[in-house]
């Protein structure tokens, strides 16, 4: 059996600025956003909401912007994560706002999982320490990111996650939202769907179609769909 038993951990928003993401998460969802902070290593800052449910445990929403007043400290070689430094990605936040474009699968041991995607032929990076402070002290993870931000299969196939000794949930109020239901579409489902599988992942995770997210959230205002 793979020791790595994959789970959605959060679904990212991508920004053209924080504020910009802050004010599509309170006319979207109908509220604001918690506290998060700032990452030193890519040069971003984010916000946070916790959108847990009993089929998705411990999962939340990432709203994520370039912090520009932050000079990362990452290699002059490695691209920011989620695509940030590509022209593509840029021009599609600045033209249309805040957006679904990515989301994160956490799993016990990044090593192994890396492992089965190698074997299977999909590269989604190395593994990459990263943290960033907190008012409950140091959060830290580890993170498998491409040199050159590329993100497998449109974005569709997840970033995987491996924290340390807490998990950010753990410290995040209620939010009064919740995830129902989420959905990876993607031309090469089956492909996907086996390494999901290889990974420890219970059931099926992606349907065929065109490539995109879909998460379907329940708020104050009623159910919501974000979709990439």
């Amino acid at each position: 059996m793979p020791s790595a038993a994959p789970a959605i951990d959060h679904l990212v928003i991508a920004a053209p600025t924080l504020d910009a993401g802050v004010r599509w998460c309170e006319q979207t969802l109908g509220i604001s956003p918690g506290a998060g902070g700032e990452h030193t290593l890519m040069g971003t800052h984010n916000r946070l909401t916790l959108i847990a449910s009993p089929t998705f445990p411990q999962a939340y929403l990432e709203i994520i912007a370039i912090n520009p007043k932050a000079t990362p400290t990452k290699a002059r070689t490695q691209a920011r994560w989620f695509g940030f430094d590509e022209a593509a990605v840029h021009d599609r936040l600045q033209a249309h706002g805040p957006q679904l474009v990515h989301w994160v699968a956490r799993v016990p041991n990044l090593a192994d999982a890396l492992a089965q995607c190698t074997g299977a032929g999909v590269d989604i990076g190395k593994p990459v320490p990263a943290s960033r402070m907190t008012a409950s002290g140091l959060l830290s993870w580890s993170i498998a990111i491409r040199p050159d931000g590329h993100l497998s299969h449109g974005a569709v196939m997840p970033t995987l996650i491996s924290w340390g000794p807490q998990h950010p949930s753990a410290t995040m109020a209620s939010s009064g939202i919740h995830l129902k239901a989420f959905t990876c579409s993607h031309p090469q489902a089956a492909t996907l769907n086996a390494l999901w599988q290889a990974l420890g992942g219970s059931s099926t995770c992606f349907v065929a179609g065109p490539v995109g997210l879909r998460a379907l959230i329940e708020t104050p205002q009623g159910e919501v769909c974000v979709g990439s």
